[in-house]
C-alpha cells in the first residue's frame, strides 16, 4: 500500500514537469488532472492506509468496537491485518516473557519506591524487594482487556503488585524474621509463588519465576538476630570442644585400661614363674650348687663357728 502511494506522488511530479515543458496549450485540462490526483492521494493516505494494521512479533492485537465498546474474543496474531478504522481500534498486548521488578532502589524497576511492605508473625514490619517473570496466554488477552480496560504496564503496577503484596503477607505473616532470612526463605518464596499463581491464572498470566531479592527489617531486630547468631555459633563451638574432650578422655581411659591390663598380666606371669621357681628349689639342690661353686679353700674370715660342708658321698662316720 505504501508503494502505490509513492508511485502516485511520482506520477504527479512527472505530470507537473510535462505540463511545464508542454507550454500553455491544454493547461486547464492538466490542472484538473493534478487536482484529481491530489484528491486521490489524500483518499489513499487518510482512508486506505489506516485500514491496514501491523501486529509486532510477540504481540497480539485486541479488536475493540467503537460503537458499543465490545471486544472480539479472538485476538489478532502477528502480521498484517485489515480493519475498519471508523468502527474499530486495535490495542496491542505483549505475550513474550516479561519481568516486573519491585524494589526500593531507583536504579532498578521504576524511579519510585516500589518495595513491598508486610508484617512478620512477631508483628514487625518487613520491607521486601522482589522480581517476577511471567507470560500471558495469547488466547486470554481479550478477557484480560475486558476486565481491566487498560494496558499491561498499568495492570502490572496495579493489580499484579497488589496480588504480590497479598501473597507475600500470607506466606511471610506466619514466620519469624530470623527464619525467613535463614532456613525457611525458600519455603516462603515457594508458598508466595503458588498463591500468586492462583490469583493471576484466571487472567491468563503464567508465573515463570518469583524471587525475593532482599529482605529488610528494623535495625533493632537485625541486631538481635545477629547477636543470636553469634551466641549460637559460640554454643556450637563449645559443644564441639566438649565432644572433642569427651572423645579424648574416653581414648585416654581406654589406653589406661589397656596398660593396667598389661601390667596385671605381666605381674600374674611373674608370680606364676616365681611360684614354679620356688617349688623347684630344694635343700639338696642348694647344697649341690654350693659345692659346685666351692674352690676348695676355706674362708679366711669367719664368724664364731666353723662352717661345715657336707660333701656328697661323705658320711659322718670315720673309716
Amino acid at each position: 500500500m505504501a508503494l502505490s502511494i509513492d508511485d502516485a506522488v511520482a506520477g504527479m511530479r512527472n505530470s507537473m514537469k510535462s505540463s511545464k515543458s508542454g507550454g500553455t496549450g491544454g493547461g486547464s485540462g492538466m490542472s484538473k488532472k493534478l487536482v484529481l490526483g491530489a484528491v486521490v492521494l489524500f483518499v489513499l493516505i487518510f482512508l486506505v492506509r489506516p485500514m491496514v494494521v501491523y501486529i509486532e512479533p510477540g504481540h497480539v492485537g485486541i479488536v475493540i468496537h467503537r460503537g458499543g465498546g465490545g471486544v472480539d474474543d479472538t485476538p489478532l496474531g502477528p502480521g498484517m491485518h485489515l480493519r475498519n478504522p471508523l468502527f474499530t481500534s486495535i490495542e496491542e498486548y505483549p505475550t513474550f516473557m516479561q519481568t516486573i521488578v519491585l524494589t526500593r532502589s531507583a536504579t532498578e524497576g521504576s524511579e519510585t519506591n516500589d518495595e513491598i511492605n508486610v508484617n512478620s508473625v512477631e508483628g514487625q514490619p518487613v520491607s521486601v524487594d522482589v522480581s517476577m517473570s511471567f507470560q500471558i496466554d495469547p488466547a486470554k488477552v481479550p478477557f484480560l482487556y475486558k476486565e481491566f480496560r487498560t494496558d499491561i504496564t498499568t495492570i502490572q503496577h496495579g493489580y499484579v503488585k497488589q496480588a504480590i503484596r497479598q501473597s507475600l503477607q500470607e506466606s511471610m505473616g506466619t514466620e519469624e524474621i530470623a527464619a525467613m532470612m535463614g532456613p525457611k526463605k525458600a519455603e516462603v518464596v515457594k508458598i508466595a509463588q503458588d498463591k500468586l499463581q492462583k490469583r493471576l491464572e484466571p487472567y491468563g498470566m503464567q508465573v515463570m519465576q518469583f524471587t525475593i531479592n532482599e529482605l529488610r527489617a528494623p535495625s533493632a531486630v537485625m541486631e538481635a538476630i545477629s547477636l543470636k547468631n553469634v551466641m549460637q555459633q559460640q554454643a556450637l563451638t563449645a559443644q564441639n570442644e566438649l565432644q572433642k574432650n569427651t572423645f579424648q578422655a574416653q581414648g585416654d581411659s581406654i589406653k589406661a585400661a589397656g596398660r593396667a591390663k598389661a601390667i596385671l598380666a605381666e605381674a600374674e606371669a611373674q608370680a606364676k614363674a616365681n611360684e614354679l621357681l620356688s617349688r623347684s628349689i630344694t635343700a639338696n639342690l642348694v647344697s649341690y650348687e654350693m659345692a659346685k661353686r666351692w674352690d676348695g679353700k676355706m674362708p679366711t674370715v669367719t664368724g664364731g663357728a666353723m662352717p661345715m660342708l657336707q660333701l656328697p658321698g661323705m658320711s659322718g662316720k670315720p673309716d
